[in-house]
């Protein structure tokens, strides 16, 4: 799923070719992708785009007279700037957002149909989409103590959820975790002032670097190739490969359909992380340990 750094990377290449920009129309290839009836999609046709936001890892369009369109990417959801008139891609082609510059398009990948677009008229009604998670660049960190530890849950699921911090998903919590050098399943009541200090520096240093990055590359041409796996990253999506810090294989642990990558020598302790899966099956036989792990390999 697109997150802060991708979305902010959209909004850069966006403003610099829709604002201002008159829509002609919009060509729907999936209608379930309009999930509102009310003002009808038809209301922003002939309108000029005034301005473009960011709500969490939402993107909204905004027209005049507090007419606003709010697309939700989710897992598979991508955006692609292509020539007037464009067709629409096959099954994957869902949206498109004709210009007299060019032509927006939407693809969702996969047989799931989760993107959605929403039409909203006025403020009160825009902000009904706003999960209320606080926005985290530039936050104190007083401010992000207090939304940290304002219930208890592990790492991992605070720094994930919408309702406490905007923008940050799967990949990026995985990379601020790394960097804090903490343990995505350690419970925020049990942390120490260090360790709150510590998460605040990497979730600002984390997320500042790679919309920098992303930034700068939105710059240069329309952003393409949008994905949460980089092989820049220092863990998430490197399973198996060498963390970049201590040169230990990175670990994984599967909750659902969330995969949460992490260093154990850096993160852990050199502990082991009970996957729900694996750990219920092997039960005693569960490795606590790398070296534990390395043993038992060697062993087969």
């Amino acid at each position: 799923m697109p997150e802060l750094p991708d979305v902010e990377a959209y909004l850069i290449a966006l403003r610099e070719r829709v604002i201002g920009q008159t829509l002609l129309g919009v060509r729907l290839g999936n209608p379930f992708l309009l999930r509102s009836v009310e003002p009808k999609l038809e209301a922003c046709f002939g309108q000029p785009v005034v301005g473009l936001r960011r709500i969490g890892k939402r993107i909204v369009f905004e027209f005049p007279d507090e007419l606003f369109a709010v697309v939700h990417l989710m897992i598979a959801g991508r955006f692609h700037w292509r020539k007037p008139g464009a067709g629409l891609p096959g099954k994957a082609g869902l949206a498109a957002w004709d210009f007299t510059d060019g032509t927006l398009t939407l693809t969702e990948a996969g047989s799931k149909r989760r993107a959605s677009l929403h039409m909203v008229r006025g403020e009160a009604h825009l902000a009904e989409h706003d999960r209320g998670g606080i926005e985290v660049l530039g936050l104190s960190l007083e401010a992000f103590r207090e939304v940290l530890q304002r219930e208890n849950h592990t790492l991992k699921r605070t720094l994930v959820d919408p309702r406490f911090f905007s923008g940050i998903g799967n990949a990026y919590s995985d990379e601020i975790l790394h960097a804090a050098q903490l343990s995505p399943l350690l419970w925020t009541s049990r942390m120490t002032p260090e360790q709150v200090e510590a998460l605040h520096r990497a979730t600002q240093e984390v997320l500042t670097t790679w919309c920098d990055r992303l930034g700068a590359e939105a710059r240069e041409s329309f952003p393409e190739k949008v994905t949460a796996f980089r092989p820049d990253m220092a863990v998430h999506g490197r399973f198996g490969q060498p963390c970049p810090r201590c040169g230990t294989k990175v670990q994984r642990i599967v909750y659902a359909s969330r995969e949460t990558n992490y260093c154990a020598p850096c993160q852990t302790g050199g502990k082991l992380l009970a996957d729900r899966a694996l750990s219920t099956l092997m039960k005693k036989d569960w490795p606590k340990t790398i070296d534990q792990m390395e043993a038992k390999r060697q062993g087969e």
